[in-house]
């Protein structure tokens, strides 16, 4: 005979529930491709081949930071140079006449240097592994609990065409960071429904990490999924743990939705009163 729940344990069962039912419903309005606005993802929809949506995923993500025009502008012109088969491209076209095809390109502090150098790790990765989610796997030992241990060997592999100018497009995950653009990636890539197009094998979702940036760090926090203020690689994981006793078997589910508020135009004005709605709540 199992012994009953205490007050507290009740209480605590109950303000689950209740913020499992509002993120449900976040989700199911806004986890579709009609709020996929003004995002770099919606670049990935382009590719059918999952061999060019994840260069295309790479570039996106690592350019994703700024103002949201420029991000939009500044990953379409990578990704023309790249043309219909990014993976064929890179094979094909050695980084002189890829640097000579970007000249001129800039992203606040990432000039053209700086993205030759990430597509030849990446064209590097493809050449000894077949393909980026081969090259991910290889990172990855069995049975991990996340993907946390092959974040820095895969962030290692994309940097080996210039590690030193690399390093802002694929910081080093052993230093910290909460590695944001990283995880966004892997969410956009294993994950699969109306707005992630997913297209890798081999990982489950449920060892995804939440992309911690300021804005979802501050969601978080009012949540009650954290108590800690930097939005490092360990605030990034409490907040993964914490979204896993909602969904264990996809913790960054809500990702997208969330993230959707007070940021998409048809969602301004929606962040305090959603907050507000579930205030107390916590797991």
């Amino acid at each position: 005979m199992k012994p009953s729940l205490t007050q507290n344990e009740k209480l605590r069962f109950e303000q689950t529930l209740h913020l499992k039912d509002a993120l449900e419903r976040l989700y199911f309005h806004f986890n579709r491709r009609k709020y996929v606005f003004l995002d770099p993802l919606e670049f990935l929809y382009l590719y059918e081949d999952v061999k060019d949506r994840e260069i295309a995923g790479i570039v996106a993500s690592s350019l994703a930071f700024g103002k949201v025009e420029n991000i939009l502008k500044n990953v379409w012109h990578v990704l023309r140079v790249l043309g219909e088969k990014p993976s064929e491209f890179l094979l094909e076209n050695k980084p002189s006449s890829i640097q000579k095809a970007l000249n001129g390109f800039k992203h606040r502090w990432i000039e053209a240097e700086g993205i030759v150098a990430l597509l030849d790790g990446i064209k590097l990765a493809i050449e000894e592994f077949g393909s980026l989610n081969r090259c991910f796997l290889h990172c990855l030992p069995e049975n991990s609990p996340h993907v946390l241990i092959a974040l820095a060997p895969f962030a290692s592999a994309l940097r080996r065409g210039g590690n030193q100018v690399c390093s802002r497009l694929i910081p080093n995950p052993e230093l910290g960071s909460a590695c944001k653009r990283l995880n966004l990636f892997l969410r956009w890539m294993v994950r699969k429904d109306d707005v992630d197009p997913g297209g890798w094998t081999g990982i489950n979702p449920s060892m995804l990490i939440i992309p911690l940036d300021t804005h979802m760090h501050k969601i978080s926090l009012r949540l009650g999924l954290t108590k800690r203020r930097q939005a490092d690689m360990r605030t990034a994981l409490e907040i993964t743990r914490a979204f896993k006793q909602i969904a264990p078997s996809d913790p960054v589910r809500y990702d997208f939705a969330l993230t959707r508020l007070g940021i998409h135009p048809e969602a301004r004005g929606m962040l305090d009163p959603f907050l507000g709605g579930i205030k107390g709540c916590s797991v």
